[in-house]
């Protein structure tokens, strides 16, 4: 991760991260095992959550950790990765985003897009800005995915007032 999501400067320590090798329900209706960096201190609850996920089979398209894709963001999330730990300020602020801390999880970005002023991230997945589609990987407010995270605390962005994060999931609300 050295010099690819994490860097000098960022604000929790290499050694204050763990690694979670997770299993996880693919699109495929297949077992899948993936990995995600989170801090140490939330990491037994989010392999709680992530249990609850499986039990519940809420389908995600992948899970691997941030440098396989270069600690690029917009390229994790275009291939639709839920992910965690990745060292970066919040696009258009000088403040680190929660993912620096290994404080936050992302659920498949794609289905699950950031809208902010009519602005969809990313991009690509501006037609599933539209929360009146249906798919199983999409995370609505009570379902399985907002349950598990709910379950041990965290909150989720797509109950924000102002923009809407879909895909995200931070113990802190933000």
């Amino acid at each position: 991760m050295t010099g690819v999501t994490w860097h000098q400067g960022c604000p929790v320590s290499l050694d204050r991260l763990r690694l979670l090798q997770l299993s996880y329900w693919g699109f495929d209706h297949g077992v899948h095992h993936g990995e995600l960096v989170v801090n140490e201190s939330a990491a037994g609850s989010l392999a709680h959550a992530f249990r609850l996920l499986f039990a519940a089979r809420f389908p995600i398209r992948r899970m691997q950790v941030v440098d396989d894709f270069g600690g690029d963001d917009e390229r994790s999330m275009l291939a639709d990765n839920t992910s965690a730990f990745n060292c970066r300020i919040v696009p258009g602020t000088a403040v680190w985003s929660q993912h620096a801390y290994g404080l936050a999880v992302d659920i498949n970005p794609f289905e699950n897009p950031e809208v902010s002023n009519g602005n969809v991230d990313p991009p690509a997945a501006a037609a599933w800005a539209d929360r009146s589609r249906s798919s199983p990987a999409m995370i609505v407010h009570g379902d399985a995915a907002w349950r598990s995270f709910s379950a041990i605390g965290w909150t989720w962005g797509g109950d924000w007032k102002s923009l809407k994060d879909y895909q995200h999931f931070s113990a802190n609300g933000l």
